[in-house]
């Protein structure tokens, strides 16, 4: 294990999802991937912050909370209390939870603002463009198909004529290329952070960063001009250091900036072009690195709410359980694949590596474990992670490194069935008890690598090592 320093900072952030509705596993996977590297973090001694939090301005919400005939304020309180019981429903263990509507985020916002344009960053300009609402994003011809957004193809194409702020994009060209030049890692996978570098060196053009208020006001004023409200993405970024308490909190900003980023695909542009940028115009750092994962897909299809294909959350946990959940996220693929997922899929896959494999192994082995002594199933403690599986994590592979450790269950279940140790209970009782040491040790083991994958079930399998006895683990789902 890397060398542990007391208090080292460690600041991770996700994504803030949109709260036009509920939480669903593209999220989760993004939450629970994060989860794993805070609590990496912390087993190696550091001080961690992980945020995470609701997107909560900009068109969709607007027109939401229209239709439900409430106001925007309310639809996104009641909203927002869904994507905070993530840390109930699947155990992410995040520190800082932020709203955009927040009022420290709001100034905040507003202080991001007037530094770049201070700069000379920020100019006004009469425009006309094609918009998704959905993405909330301006788009050309080229990102369309067939005159429909490929994210949400079920979405009419908006046009947009008005007079907004921009942000002189445009003028980060350069500055971005010898970002991503001079720091081959800032975006992984590296063929996302070629991506980008295509994106970039291709042109970059300024983007529209208000709106008019008198056609949506559902936004953070604009410092001086109260006509406009800032465009959602524009402001909704500045999360990553307002939840830091940036710009009064100089001394948190400075121990924990620059931080780790994690987001999907879709996000690729605005966190590694976009909020890049930006920062670089506000004369703060890059961040440290951005994580860009895959979407999931069901059935071979995207997953989409346009597409009405959405699994919730809340239905997969209540299938699987917490830690069911979890595994079942995380083995789904490294951060370059776009995980297939059906339900069917994932219950198989729940029986045969869960109720089967580990809970087998635990239920077995601590049965026959009550034929020796409790003084001697005392096993060894582990101190530190093996060298193979903390090089797959720093390499941000989730999957290969939870199939690792599930190498060593299967490595256990077949040692049972090798040694039969229930025979040699009563034909060789010395040989008995070393094997029944060395599965003792592996579950030990296995509890102490799960506490990154799976915390909760890593604490059920340490108190029945301690107790000699445990209820099972993991139920079959028929």
């Amino acid at each position: 294990m890397k060398e542990i320093t007391e208090n080292k900072p460690f600041y991770i952030t996700t994504t803030l999802p949109y709260v036009n509705g509920r939480p669903h596993l593209g999220f989760a996977l993004e939450a629970v991937q994060a989860d794993v590297l805070a609590r990496l973090a912390r087993m190696r001694g550091d001080e961690v912050v992980f945020n995470t939090g609701t997107d909560e301005h900009g068109q969709k919400i607007f027109r939401k909370a229209a239709e439900e005939g409430i106001t925007p304020q309310e639809y996104c309180d009641r909203m927002s209390g869904h994507f905070r019981a993530l840390k109930e429903a699947l155990n992410v263990s995040y520190t800082h939870f932020i709203r955009t509507t927040d009022e420290t985020h709001v100034k905040a916002a507003q202080e991001f603002w007037r530094r770049c344009e201070a700069n000379g960053d920020i100019y006004k300009k009469h425009y006309e463009t094609k918009y998704c609402v959905g993405c909330e994003l301006e788009k050309t011809d080229s990102d369309l198909d067939h005159g429909k957004c490929p994210e949400h193809p079920n979405m009419d194409i908006e046009r947009v004529e008005e007079e907004n702020y921009f942000f002189r994009f445009s003028r980060y060209q350069e500055k971005l290329l010898t970002l991503y030049d001079s720091r081959p890692d800032f975006v992984v996978p590296n063929y996302r952070l070629a991506e980008i570098r295509n994106f970039v060196a291709s042109g970059l053009q300024d983007f529209s960063i208000s709106r008019l208020a008198s056609k949506m006001s559902w936004g953070i004023p604009v410092p001086g001009d109260e006509a406009h409200v800032m465009y959602v993405w524009f402001d909704a970024l500045v999360n990553y250091i307002s939840t830091l308490g940036w710009p009064d909190d100089g001394a948190t900003f400075g121990r924990f900036w620059p931080g780790l980023q994690i987001a999907g695909k879709d996000n690729l542009r605005q966190q590694s072009a976009m909020w890049t940028a930006m920062l670089l115009s506000a004369r703060l750092s890059p961040s440290r690195q951005i994580l860009i994962h895959g979407h999931i897909m069901i059935a071979g299809q995207k997953m989409s709410k346009s597409l009405g294909n959405v699994i919730s959350t809340e239905d997969f946990v209540e299938r699987f359980g917490q830690d069911g959940a979890r595994y079942l996220l995380l083995s789904s693929g490294n951060l370059e694949h776009d995980p297939d997922i059906t339900m069917e899929r994932m219950t198989e896959k729940y029986n045969a590596d869960l109720a089967n494999g580990l809970g087998n192994l635990v239920s077995r082995v601590l049965k026959l474990s009550e034929k020796i002594g409790s003084k001697d199933r005392i096993m060894s403690i582990p101190q530190e992670l093996p060298s193979a599986l903390e090089k797959l994590l720093d390499e941000y592979r989730f999957a290969d490194a939870l199939e690792w450790v599930w190498g060593l269950v299967r490595e256990s279940n077949r040692h049972m069935e090798e040694e039969k140790p229930w025979e040699l209970a009563n034909t060789d009782t010395e040989r008995f008890e070393g094997v029944m040491h060395t599965l003792l040790d592996r579950l030990a083991l296995i509890a102490f690598l799960l506490r990154i994958f799976l915390p909760d079930t890593a604490f059920r399998i340490e108190a029945a090592l301690k107790e000699g006895k445990t209820d099972p683990l993991f139920q079959r789902i028929r």
